[in-house]
């Protein structure tokens, strides 16, 4: 046991805490205020900006919930 720290690893549980930490709750926070009304209305073009910003973070609990299932394995 040369290292007390396996730096690639503690960077690789940094990076993903950040993107996913902190990364996927910006981008829902970015949908929600896309459907935020601006002058009491909505446009079709920030509408689609929020489903998208949705489905990216559906996508990434999908993401996350399969690789818990298949590294339990």
């Amino acid at each position: 046991m040369d290292q007390l720290v396996d730096g690639e690893a503690l960077t690789k549980v940094i990076v993903l805490s950040l993107v996913f930490g902190a990364g996927v709750p910006a981008v829902f926070a970015l949908g929600v205020r896309a459907l935020a009304p601006v002058d009491g209305t909505t446009t079709a073009l920030r509408r689609s900006a929020a489903y998208l910003c949705f489905a990216v973070c559906a996508a990434a609990v999908v993401v996350g919930v399969a690789k818990l299932v298949v590294g339990s394995e």
